[in-house]
């Protein structure tokens, strides 16, 4: 976005010699233009706002430049002034919520709903020329307010500005940053604080806006940064002008600023409105009552921030401030893998076939030995006796690849009856549905996670997703293969004649829950199981129906659900698994609209990823660990869900990235490197918070290095998001030539997608996905090796990836007793080229560019 153009900066003083001609002053350069009038008054007031868009001036919204200075004599309160009821009527959010009792507290207090203090609301009433710059002041009662505004010669769409305050009384400060336009709600199109909400239309209902982000809030609400994925509040126009504010990197908190957590301190709000509740993206430093707002007469406080002003859309907003002036991209180069993703896969498959380390339990129950393994989260009625099994399609995959009898004959089994158990047989309203995804081992009975509940999506995830990514292994299985139709036949009678779902039924009287709000999640997606695996042209039928009005509702809206209960569905990692559910869809149909909707999907996921703060090489100390500020950054990672009252606010994002293998897709499908950028991010030199007994990585961000802890399921969805990005990877880099078939999603925490139910082409050649523990050694961390093998014709493949930006040599050493006893290597072969190496009982050497592949085909004796 550099400018190779001369700066023009104009400046202008016009005398008044006739009436119809206004003193003014100016900013404009080829990009944009903004000019201040003082006509027939003291204050100066921005009078002209103009974006040049297709070589033409277009005029953005209604210019003002009003600055707000809010100021309290005493400490703003910390107890909420309000209450709030769903747009159904009664209290909200209801108090069995107790997760989110806190978080809402602390969002509706004076200070986040915007009513504290005493607001002075003014326009500068003089102006300094000074080179390349204008110097705005006004003298208020609280208050002197000086503004430095000048155009970036950098970033030419960019207008930089600093504001200083200098007290006249003691007592709390803060200050906004002016409102350079005022968009109307007519005129809006897109509204966002990224991480916190996004969307087209106004929300009548403050506690639906607030809490899900189902419509933009009428409120001029200030957010804080723990959950602003990208710090740029941002509103496009109709005409297609995007307005957004992004505060000076160092300004927000650093989660971890030197050697404790400092996630949760507040330092900069950011909001959609001024506090006169008119559309315009807004800064408040300090934040009242927090850090820094505390002043003495006297005690002047500076800090900077940029306008944006791009003809363009809220997508190249949010990029413009992730990549030019937080440095995403650069950042990415400083990520340095201690330990490679295949390697942890391998140490993992270890602790999965450990009962003591993955807390495996066998139960009987209803005549069928059952198996899960122990979940220690929060779950109503269990008494530290809770089971669950999480990714079906990872389990049936590593055993595969892996052979291993401990799985295959000790794990699935117990696994699949356990499965079995938990659908409902019995004839009713939720014959085919799902009893619970947890198991209570002493009180023998299946439960929600957070109420006597079915939900429709729990059906498409623990029938259809489970049973489906199972029979692409078992296909013969008639017994799942009649499960499945059971499922898809319930689903199939709870759609809507609109083709959606109900968020859940109250088990007890089978009357609808939650009616405040729409199940904008891929509910559908069930129906594209139904239709694969059973080949009913009814299921693909009721699957595009699902989608259409999931389009029309969520992805042009911007309104999504999530899938935790103990959340209230706040919005989180569904959003993701929504953009493969109908990138999925397009591969069946074809249908253009299921491809746009995808990528759109996307998009809007790209704001659950953290872009700040910059990450660096500080040096910091973590549990008495020191690690550079890199290794802990959560730039690129994901929330389990964000907003108001997400986990993200307390514990930060989590590490289970099972968006990345679905962004290396998108960014194969549309060549948008910010996909690619935010995929390897989240997955490259993640070490500091991997276990090194178990190679499990913690959930939570604050967690750091702790592992599994209460979930030890979870390394079954890391086995299996590891192995969807890596085999995402080779399919990109080798244009092709390395492809194997995808599954189906795992259930709930993202798009990841099973392998391993069938052979893929390696270079031409059929290849079956293997594990080989051992038969590759020597190669850096920062590589990972993927083992296929064409077992009819003595080939084995060994594809290599350099993960990181770097180029990187090495060498490989091959032990082919660990492929199969009594093996022998007779040649190996580089795939692409087809040439011989020289000795085939020597270390392959390598020489890899930055994210590069390399293959190669091994023929054995």
């Amino acid at each position: 976005m550099k400018c190779s153009l001369t700066l023009l900066l104009s400046i202008i003083f016009l005398s008044n010699v006739a009436a119809q001609r206004r003193p003014a002053a100016s900013l404009m350069n080829d990009h944009i233009h903004v000019s201040w009038t003082s006509a027939n008054k003291p204050d100066w007031n921005v009078d002209q706002l103009q974006v040049k868009k297709d070589g033409k001036w277009v005029n953005v919204a209604a210019p003002s430049g009003a600055y707000t200075l809010l100021f309290s004599e005493t400490k703003p309160s910390s107890e909420p002034r309000e209450t709030f009821e769903k747009i159904t009527g009664g209290k909200f959010p209801e108090d069995n919520y107790h997760y989110q009792q806190a978080q809402w507290k602390e969002s509706t207090t004076e200070v986040s709903l915007n009513t504290a203090g005493t607001a002075y609301h003014f326009f500068p009433s003089s102006v300094l020329i000074k080179k390349n710059e204008l110097e705005f002041k006004k003298e208020t009662e609280a208050a002197t307010v000086i503004a430095n505004w000048k155009l970036d010669p950098e970033f030419p769409t960019d207008i930089q500005v600093t504001l200083t305050l200098i007290p006249k009384k003691k007592g709390f400060f803060s200050l906004a940053t002016p409102t350079l336009a005022a968009i109307s709600t007519e005129n809006m199109a897109w509204a966002s604080v990224p991480g916190y909400f996004q969307g087209n239309f106004m929300q009548e209902n403050f506690a639906l806006a607030y809490a899900y982000g189902h419509g933009i809030p009428g409120r001029p609400a200030i957010y804080r940064e723990r959950c602003a994925s990208t710090l740029s509040p941002l509103v496009s126009t109709k005409n297609g002008i995007t307005i957004s504010v992004i505060p000076q990197p160092g300004l927000a908190r650093d989660p971890w600023e030197s050697d404790k957590i400092t996630q949760t301190d507040w330092h900069l709000g950011l909001s959609h409105m001024n506090r006169k509740a008119e559309l315009s993206p807004t800064l408040y430093y300090p934040v009242l009552g927090e850090e820094n707002s505390e002043r003495n007469i006297g005690e002047k406080i500076s800090y900077s921030f940029r306008y944006s002003l791009i003809a363009g859309d809220w997508f190249a907003a949010i990029k413009h401030a992730a990549y030019d002036i937080y440095k995403f991209n650069e950042t990415l180069a400083l990520r340095q893998s201690k330990q490679s993703l295949t390697d942890r896969i391998e140490k993992m498959h270890h602790y999965l076939t450990d009962p003591e380390t993955s807390l495996w339990n066998t139960e009987e129950f209803k005549g069928k030995q059952i198996g899960a393994q122990s979940y220690l989260g929060g779950v109503v009625g269990s008494n530290k006796d809770a089971m669950k099994n999480s990714d079906y399609g990872a389990m049936w995959m590593l055993a595969k690849a892996t052979d291993d009898p401990e799985l295959t004959q000790k794990v699935l089994p117990p696994a699949e009856n356990f499965k079995l158990v938990q659908q409902q047989t019995e004839n009713g309203f939720f014959k085919g549905a799902v009893e619970g995804q947890y198991y209570l081992a002493k009180s023998k009975k299946f439960v929600e996670e957070w109420g006597e509940l079915v939900e429709p999506i729990a059906l498409t995830y623990y029938v259809m997703l489970d049973i489906g990514n199972m029979l692409l292994f078992d296909p013969a299985n008639m017994e799942l293969k009649e499960r499945l139709k059971l499922g898809a036949e319930k689903l199939l009678s709870w759609q809507n004649a609109d083709g959606s779902w109900a968020v859940a039924y109250d088990r007890k009287t089978e009357q609808e829950l939650f009616r405040d709000i729409k199940d904008v999640r891929p509910t559908f997606y069930g129906m594209i199981v139904a239709y694969r695996m059973l080949k009913d042209e009814k299921y693909l039928k009721a699957a595009q129906k699902g989608a259409d009005w999931m389009i029309e509702n969520a992805v042009e809206t911007g309104a999504f659900l999530g899938v935790c209960g103990d959340a209230r569905y706040a919005p989180d990692f569904a959003t993701g698994q929504s953009a493969q559910a109908f990138l999925d869809l397009y591969d069946f149909t074809k249908d253009e609209k299921y491809k746009e909707a995808a990528i759109s999907c996307a998009k809007i996921y790209t704001a659950s990823i953290y872009t700040h703060p910059i990450a660096d090489t500080k040096v910091k100390h973590v549990n008495g660990t020191e690690r550079q500020d890199w290794e802990i950054s959560q730039t690129g990672l994901s929330f389990e869900h964000g907003g108001i009252f997400g986990s993200a606010t307390r514990h930060g994002p989590i590490q289970l990235a099972s968006h990345a293998g679905m962004f290396i897709r998108m960014f194969q499908l549309t060549g948008e490197p910010v996909f690619a950028d935010m995929a390897r991010s989240a997955a490259m030199g993640r070490d500091a918070f991997v276990d090194s007994k178990t190679s499990v990585a913690s959930y939570y961000w604050n967690a750091m290095n702790k592992g599994a802890g209460p979930y030890p399921h979870h390394a079954w969805w890391q086995v299996g998001w590891i192995t969807d990005y890596l085999l995402a990877e080779a399919e990109l880099r080798s244009n092709g030539k390395v492809t194997f078939p995808r599954g189906f999603v795992t259930p709930k925490v993202g798009p990841h997608q099973t392998y391993g139910f069938a052979d893929g082409t390696i270079y031409g050649r059929k290849a079956k996905l293997v594990i080989k523990e051992g038969f590759a050694s020597g190669n850096p961390p920062v590589t990972d090796i993927i083992l296929a093998e064409n077992a009819g014709s003595k080939e084995a493949f060994v594809t290599i990836l350099n993960n990181r930006v770097q180029p990187t040599e090495g060498k490989i050493t091959f032990d082919p007793e660990k492929w199969a006893a009594g093996k022998k290597i007779k040649s190996i072969i580089h795939a692409e080229t087809g040439k011989s190496l020289a000795n085939a009982n020597q270390p392959v050497s390598f020489q890899l560019k930055g994210f590069g592949i390399e293959t190669y085909k091994i023929i054995f004796n």
